[in-house]
């Protein structure tokens, strides 16, 4: 009597236990599922992921491009200054100007233009050099618009995915019903999170390029203009003496 007793108490007990290791292991998730690939993102992403991956690239490719070339035009040949005024206080204008032509650079490309116009009026010899100055610093800044377009596009692009996400989740809960559930709305919902994030750090990455490129190109403009005036001092210099 008391061993049955404990059967109908042990039984049932076995049994709750049982259902709720089962109910456990069916909704237990493994790690492996939990982990997303960069390709997952851009699928979810939609048609925007592809435009923005490709405002990426654009946006990298001018940087390296465009900060090697700055690199390469600030380079300036020790002492050239002072050659130049030893070579124009000496009479030897072919020696300066074979000097500028030998050097590859805006600044020697600046003083070459303004020996070439040696014997005219000091004015005309200024508005030359600026001119070629304007000439070098908008050389500089070719597809520098770019970026800055592509740092204020991207986060629009973004925003865009993420009403578009939206306008799908809720247009799936329209047509579901009364049959509304989590997954019918992760669709939408992950499309305008993965699509705002990703244009925000393509935008990010593109302003924070494009005003490193602004600040390279604002310190060799400064150099240009202190050479222009060193050099307008030179031929200031004769006339004194």
């Amino acid at each position: 009597m008391l061993t049955s007793f404990l059967l109908q108490i042990t039984v049932p007990g076995q049994i709750a236990a049982d259902t709720i290791n089962r109910v456990i292991s069916q909704t237990a998730v493994h790690p492996s599922q939990l982990s997303m690939s960069m390709w997952d993102l851009a699928v979810k992403g939609g048609w925007i992921m592809i435009v923005l991956a490709i405002f990426s690239v654009i946006a990298i490719y001018i940087f390296i491009e465009r900060y090697f070339m700055i690199i390469k035009s600030s380079r300036e040949e020790k002492n050239f200054m002072n050659n130049i005024r030893d070579f124009i206080h000496d009479g030897r204008i072919d020696s300066a100007r074979t000097l500028c032509s030998n050097n590859d650079s805006p600044i020697a490309r600046m003083i070459g233009k303004g020996i070439s116009r040696l014997g005219k009026p000091l004015n005309d010899i200024n508005t030359a050099i600026e001119n070629i100055g304007k000439l070098e610093v908008s050389r500089l800044e070719k597809n520098i618009a770019g970026l800055a377009t592509i740092s204020g596009a991207a986060p629009m692009l973004g925003f865009l995915g993420t009403v578009i996400g939206m306008i799908r989740a809720f247009y799936d809960m329209s047509m579901a019903g009364n049959n509304i559930d989590i997954a019918l709305l992760s669709t939408g919902i992950y499309q305008a999170m993965v699509t705002t994030v990703a244009g925000l750090v393509v935008g990010i990455v593109a302003y924070v390029c494009y005003n490193i490129l602004v600040a390279r190109i604002e310190k060799l403009v400064f150099i240009l203009e202190a050479r222009a005036t060193e050099f307008m001092d030179v031929l200031y210099e004769p006339a004194k003496k």
